[in-house]
């Protein structure tokens, strides 16, 4: 794939991961994306995992066709895209490896007696001119690791973005695709506690002329940047982004999810705009964490389990709170046969998070729901709508 004349994609395709980061389901795959810009001196953009190497080096060496790289941009040190920098240090052992004071603290901790000849240590606002090329180092730490920078090329107008902006997705399996579905899924369960960081980061953005972002994961950005850049803006802010009502529930034997789906059959007669309901047991929490921050208001049905709640609705909410959970508005509805205490639970944990505002009435339900429990769920849908 080709960016340009000078800047040629190297990366590649993991088409048999299961988990991404040992727990992010990707039925699609995911790409680890590496570049090249080829001027008088020659810069690599990041490696790629380990389980790509033989054919990113494939790619590399056929992209250099013979040409002997200079430097190595090493802007994230996560191992799926640092994971092949020893190899590369084998097939180019002088060329200068480039990052900042975190960058090579890192890189000895990962690679035990790595043999760098020559280094470039950068900060903020440095520059490293390759020819016709010249890159700008912006520090971004914490988006999502404290030695993450980013690479600004400017006479193509290239922001190379490390992980912002990145997807899960192979490219040769979601040419076609959709990009915020995942772009979401990935920004909040990866870097979605670290908002204050990216607003920082993007405000570092609007200050260049940015014509093409090249991220470390997904595809290549060129065409209306604002879209993407405004969901960032979103994203990183914590505002809902859609108008709608997120149903997460957690049933034992079927009682609660029959209360919950019918909830949202009220919901939708009184013309709420959009109700999703997932079954927390049986989904993927990363996709209910990614729908749980898309939406404006969120309610969260459970059984009451061991004093508690049932373990799955603890687990979710452990998620939301690990990824900064705020700015929502949440209802309540619990089940117990005998004492419930499900949302006596779900509350302790939301009062941990910021601005969540918890609508009355809570609705408790003993074992089934029956007729005398419509009108309290009646009124948390209108509390709602």
């Amino acid at each position: 794939m080709n960016i340009s004349e000078s800047v040629k994609y190297i990366g590649v395709d993991d088409t048999t991961i299961d988990l991404f980061e040992s727990q992010y389901v990707v039925p699609e795959g995911v790409s680890y994306n590496s570049y090249v810009i080829l001027d008088e001196k020659i810069a690599i953009i990041d490696t790629v995992d380990k389980r790509g190497m033989k054919e990113w080096e494939d790619n590399l060496l056929r992209t250099l066709d013979g040409k002997k790289a200079d430097y190595v941009i090493v802007q994230h040190m996560e191992p799926d895209h640092a994971g092949s920098l020893a190899r590369l240090l084998e097939l180019f052992p002088d060329i200068t490896v480039v990052g900042n004071a975190k960058t090579f603290v890192m890189i000895n901790q990962f690679f035990e007696n790595i043999n760098i000849k020559d280094s470039l240590t950068v900060k903020e606002g440095d520059t490293l001119n390759l020819g016709s090329h010249t890159l700008t180092f912006v520090m971004a730490p914490m988006v999502h690791w404290p030695e993450v920078m980013v690479t600004y090329e400017s006479s193509e107008k290239i922001l190379f973005s490390a992980d912002g902006f990145g997807k899960f997705g192979a490219l040769s399996l979601t040419e076609n695709e959709d990009w915020a579905c995942e772009a979401r899924r990935y920004y909040f369960n990866i870097v979605g506690k670290y908002g204050a960081p990216v607003q920082t980061l993007l405000k570092k953005a609007s200050a260049l002329d940015i014509k093409t972002i090249c991220p470390l994961h997904g595809p290549v950005l060129s065409d209306n940047l604002g879209y993407y850049l405004d969901l960032y803006n979103t994203w990183s802010s914590y505002q809902p982004e859609s108008k709608g009502i997120f149903i997460a529930y957690a049933s034992i034997h079927g009682n609660t999810a029959v209360a919950a789906n019918r909830f949202a059959d009220m919901l939708r007669d009184k013309g709420v705009e959009k109700v999703v309901v997932t079954d927390l047991s049986r989904c993927d929490i990363a996709e209910a964490v990614e729908d749980a921050f898309r939406y404006d208001r969120m309610v969260l049905a459970a059984a009451s389990y061991d004093a508690g709640v049932f373990p799955i609705m603890q687990d979710f909410l452990h998620h939301l709170q690990s990824k900064a959970y705020q700015n929502r508005t949440i209802g309540l509805i619990e089940n117990g046969s005998w004492a419930p205490t499900a949302a006596k639970t779900m509350r302790s944990i939301l009062d941990t998070m910021k601005n969540i505002t918890i609508v009355e009435p809570v609705v408790t339900i003993k074992s089934a729901l029956k007729e005398n429990d419509i009108p309290a769920l009646e009124e948390l849908a209108d509390a709602l709508k």
